[in-house]
């Protein structure tokens, strides 16, 4: 088994909430060329950091579905 087989194996025994730590890790560790024409991934790496500076400034899942009319 490959040395990355064997970490995947390892990481899917991880909780959800260690496997999305984990994932965002490896994420924000990989340099800066992932890009797209409309720089959205600069965009929600922003909203994130914002929202990581401060979380109140943020809406719950079913305040957004009201606003958008869905609920």
């Amino acid at each position: 088994m490959s040395r990355m087989e064997t970490l995947k194996t390892e990481a899917m025994g991880l909780s959800d909430s260690e496997r999305a730590a984990l994932a965002s890790e490896l994420l924000y560790s990989l340099p800066a060329t992932l890009s797209d024409e409309d720089e959205g991934v600069s965009e929600a790496l922003r909203r994130d950091a914002d929202l990581s500076s401060n979380p109140s400034s943020g809406i719950s899942w079913n305040e957004l579905k009201k606003e958008l009319g869905r609920e």
